[in-house]
């Protein structure tokens, strides 16, 4: 399996508002329930009102677009990298996975995977 680093610093932030979330950004993420709205994006896009924000993450996203009958994807790449008590935040979209590591675990969890045979492109 075929895993995409990204190459940009982000940021896992709570917003009050959705009005708040530049739509022109080219990576973001938001998610909204009852009790709050997060927001994961570029570091340097991260809005002035946030309520908490916890900067410093790196990622990479599963190449390919995943079937929704695929199971045990992520649950096998975040085994690994708990396994070497390396933390993580997913993000999952319509086509695939996306997962957040703290910047400091970042090569070391490109080690880890790349040793359990997973290719990054």
């Amino acid at each position: 399996m075929e895993l995409k680093k990204l190459d940009y610093d982000l940021t896992v932030c709570k917003i009050a508002s959705t009005a708040d979330i530049d739509l022109m950004a080219d990576f973001f993420f938001v998610g909204k329930t009852d009790e709050e709205i997060s927001l994961v994006c570029l570091t340097s896009d991260v809005p002035q009102h946030t309520t908490e924000r916890d900067d410093g993450w790196k990622g990479f996203r599963i190449q390919g677009i995943l079937d929704f009958s695929l199971i045990g994807i992520l649950s096998k790449l975040s085994g690994i990298l708990a396994d070497n008590e390396i933390g993580i935040f997913a993000v999952s979209t319509y086509n695939t996975d996306y997962i957040l590591v703290k910047s400091e675990d970042f090569y070391r969890a490109v080690d880890v995977l790349t040793e359990a045979g997973y290719v990054f492109v």
